[in-house]
């Protein structure tokens, strides 16, 4: 059960990213609270599975986050996501039609979740909602378009060196066996890569 105090906090988290990009009332704040509802979620969870029809979109207080497809009964990484990002199967949320891959607590999580609905009225009940999510749509992309680079133009080391840099906690959060995944390699090929770096 999540008090009202740690609710209040949490939401202070989201609200906070929501004012970095356009500019709230009070009455906004209120009504934003009100459609992220929080959540705390054990560690291994599925929150989203493939085949099945996205019911929400998830932003992460704490915790680590992953989305990855199964082809050939192996796993396969595509995204690892931390405070304080939004998270689900975007296709499936966006189009309202099944989902090709699976959304996955990796450690124990605090997150805000709000159904499509809800953010659809968000765009008609706040005047500047829409280009916050035009502006996190901007960020994803540009995200994306690095990572596409990334893996065509870094070796693996480079693109482990990277992730490392950029996210110096996810080696104590997140198994190495995602991590090689995320970066295009077997796990074998990361464990040779670190001792490399190590020696």
């Amino acid at each position: 059960m999540i008090s009202r105090s740690n609710t209040t906090s949490m939401h202070e988290k989201l609200i906070h990213k929501v004012s970095n990009l356009i500019p709230l009332q009070e009455g906004d704040i209120q009504t934003i609270c009100r459609a992220f509802k929080a959540i705390q979620i054990p560690k291994n969870t599925l929150l989203e599975e493939e085949n099945k029809r996205t019911k929400y979109l998830y932003y992460i207080v704490d915790g680590y986050v992953r989305v990855y497809y199964t082809k050939e009964g192996e796993e396969r990484t595509t995204q690892i996501n931390c405070p304080s990002g939004f998270i689900t199967s975007y296709q499936s949320f966006i189009a309202n039609v099944p989902a090709y891959d699976n959304v996955q607590t990796i450690t124990e999580c605090t997150l805000l979740r709000i159904t499509k609905p809800e953010l659809e009225n968000l765009n008609t009940q706040i005047h500047q909602w829409s280009i916050f999510g035009e502006k996190i749509y901007e960020q994803a992309l540009i995200y994306n378009e690095e990572r596409t680079r990334d893996m065509i133009l870094l070796s693996a080391e480079e693109r482990y060196l990277k992730l490392m840099r950029s996210y110096p906690d996810i080696l104590q959060n997140v198994p190495l066996q995602y991590i090689a995944s995320y970066i295009g390699i077997k796990p074998e090929s990361l464990s040779r890569i670190r001792r490399q770096i190590s020696s």
